[in-house]
């Protein structure tokens, strides 16, 4: 029976990341099954290596570690029954989200501040300008 689903150029440009990126993903042992592949040896990604790609992704961008991330993977693979080590490492994750969201608001308020200086500071010029 042939193997169905996208090629990994198709998974890069629909996940938009790179092939290495994908290709690094399975090389590290961040995905959760080997990608299964065509009787040429190509791959081909099914929508769940996808959704989980996704995933892996989105925990990247906040900032998770390839380890932490490595961990998730295993314990996901592992199956029922560490269900509480996945949630104390995704709480864990979480915490150091929020963490990073609130020293990010902070200088974002900085930069609001500036602006609102700057603001002033023109219209006042303006003002002055005009009369």
């Amino acid at each position: 029976m042939p193997v169905t689903g996208i090629s990994i150029a198709d998974a890069a440009n629909r996940l938009g990341l790179s092939i290495e990126t994908l290709r690094y993903y399975e090389r590290d042992g961040l995905l959760l099954r080997p990608v299964p592949r065509s009787a040429s040896g190509h791959r081909r990604y099914q929508d769940h290596d996808l959704g989980w790609i996704e995933l892996v992704t989105r925990l990247r961008s906040t900032g998770m570690p390839i380890r932490e991330v490595r961990r998730y993977a295993d314990l996901v693979r592992a199956g029922d029954g560490n269900e509480s080590e996945r949630l104390a490492l995704l709480q864990a994750h979480r915490l150091e989200v929020l963490r990073q969201l609130a020293e990010v608001t902070a200088h974002l308020g900085a930069i609001d501040h500036k602006i609102g200086i700057y603001t002033d500071r023109l219209e006042r010029a303006a003002r002055a300008a005009g009369a």
